[in-house]
């Protein structure tokens, strides 16, 4: 449920309590609209608790049944604690479709704190998806129930170099969007993304680098990322965001071109 509908509830709920205070020989009652409103809050959570439960159990049988576009990153509450903030539906496909391009089969992709561009990929149609080789990095554990076990990477930033051995250096694209404004976040995702990433004398044309951050790390971006240049894709938020959101990549692809 949305913020602000969770806060009427709450503001309703305080209200009609202190209005009964004093009249001991009234019962509490709430009002009609706080009551339709907190049965919606809690079928919300009901279904979305009971959905979870068969994606986990999904992903516990069978990963190749989570590729059939039927998990929606809706499914997943954000953590503003963890500074999540999903993508609307047009910047995720965007995104995701711009990793898969000129992919093929053995292509290996990873998608480092942008669970909502995985969930937009896993969606596309069948023939889109070419390559099963893409891993997701997230420090969120909801998300293995998304990714499968065997393409779902625990990751923490603060442990930039802590990967599994057999996505080290193989990797020819990657997709990276740090949870965090810092310097600090924006520096050590840049070490994963450098660990991850095949060596400079092994790329070749599937050779992808991806950026999305908030504009006022352009001049950490440039340092960190030197061969990415800011293009003229602003990435959007399914709520919105307060800061500027920018797209670096090291080409210029159908989605955007070099600014």
């Amino acid at each position: 449920m949305a913020p602000d509908v969770a806060s009427f509830i709450e503001n309703d709920l305080h209200t009609e309590i202190d209005a009964s205070l004093g009249f001991e020989d009234e019962p509490l009652q709430l009002s009609a609209s706080t009551l339709a409103a907190l049965m919606d809050f809690q079928n919300e959570q009901e279904e979305r608790e009971q959905k979870f439960a068969e994606l986990h159990k999904q992903a516990e049988e069978d990963f190749d049944k989570l590729c059939d576009g039927s998990k929606d990153i809706q499914d997943f509450e954000e953590d503003w604690q963890l500074s999540q903030f999903w993508y609307n539906k047009a910047t995720a496909t965007k995104l995701a479709r711009e990793l898969l391009a000129g992919a093929d089969k053995d292509t290996v992709i990873a998608i480092v704190s942008a669970p909502s561009v995985y969930a937009a990929m896993k969606a596309l149609p069948e023939e889109e998806i070419v390559t099963q080789n893409v891993f997701l990095l997230e420090y969120d554990e909801r998300f293995g129930v998304l990714a499968g076990k065997k393409r779902f990477v625990l990751y923490d930033f603060n442990k930039p170099l802590v990967l599994p051995s057999e996505i080290k250096n193989v990797c020819d694209r990657v997709l990276v969007d740090p949870p965090f404004l810092s310097e600090e976040c924006q520096t050590k995702a840049a070490m994963t993304a450098r660990l991850l990433l095949k060596k400079p004398t092994a790329r070749n044309d599937k050779y992808k680098a991806i950026v999305c951050t908030g504009e006022r790390m352009a001049n950490v971006i440039a340092k960190v990322y030197p061969d990415t240049k800011v293009t003229d894709f602003h990435p959007e938020h399914e709520k919105g965001l307060s800061n500027e959101f920018r797209c670096y990549a090291t080409y210029e692809g159908a989605g955007w071109k070099f600014v």
